[in-house]
């Protein structure tokens, strides 16, 4: 077996074998959508006409994609700083390539079940999601966020260094990336500053790139874009990963 094969078969067992991981990372954002979806069933944005269930779905659906590929790798790559795993890895002929790779597909894998079971959900008649005849691009787009918000994580994961500091630091970026990049409101709520500064902002990308997808809230170069953004998102993050990476805590 590769170094690849055994590290992700590792963290799929270490995954599923921690049940608070696996509730927080599937039950929790799914309940943002079950009391959202309930609340304004049947009632459509103000000025827009669209439901507010093809608002929301795709902004949570992003939001807890995201949210698990930055904590998951972030605290992956302090505790295992901290033992003292990464160290003995390099000491190995494992390259970090197949480290991170190994966390890149089972993050990848997560956010593909994640978006599977949230779009499920918002299918149900109680909901009324309706997918877009353009729903299978939101898969790249899916991918690229996943992606994005993975270099990020790795920033994270190489800065810190106890599990308070980077849900510290997590929580700094992910809280108030979903209400300004509109995760929860939309955008059009927001004053022309805010909704500025949300041009800025990776979570915004990846929301208005998968709402065009699955909903039809804009064509192929909506898309296009949005995927480009993060794609330069994933670039700039992917760099300082790079440069803030550390084998141990003394390095």
């Amino acid at each position: 077996m590769s170094a690849f094969a055994a590290l992700s078969t590792a963290n799929y067992k270490a995954s599923v074998r921690d049940k608070t991981t696996v509730f927080f990372t599937f039950a929790f954002p799914l309940i943002f959508l079950v009391v959202f979806g309930l609340i304004f069933r049947g009632q459509q944005v103000e000025g827009s006409g669209r439901n507010y269930i093809d608002y929301i779905a795709p902004g949570v659906l992003s939001w807890g994609v995201a949210n698990a590929a930055l904590f998951g790798i972030a605290f992956t790559l302090m505790q295992w700083r901290n033992d003292d795993i990464l160290r003995l890895i390099r000491m190995t002929p494992t390259r970090v390539t197949s480290v991170l790779g190994a966390r890149y597909t089972g993050a990848l894998g997560v956010g593909l079940v994640q978006a599977v079971l949230f779009v499920g959900v918002a299918l149900l008649p109680v909901f009324g999601l309706t997918l877009a005849g353009s729903w299978p691009l939101a898969v790249p787009v899916l991918l690229l966020g996943v992606t994005a918000f993975l270099s990020i994580g790795v920033v994270v994961g190489s800065r810190t260094n106890t599990p308070e500091a980077v849900a510290a630091v997590a929580n700094s970026i992910m809280v108030p990336m979903a209400f300004l990049s509109g995760s929860f409101l939309p955008l059009t709520m927001m004053p022309d500053w805010l909704q500025n500064i949300s041009r800025v902002l990776p979570l915004r990308y990846m929301n208005d790139g998968i709402s065009a997808a699955l909903t039809g809230d804009g064509d192929l170069v909506t898309i296009g874009v949005n995927s480009a953004a993060l794609a330069g998102f994933t670039v700039v993050f992917g760099l300082l990963a790079v440069k803030t990476f550390r084998w141990s805590n003394n390095s």
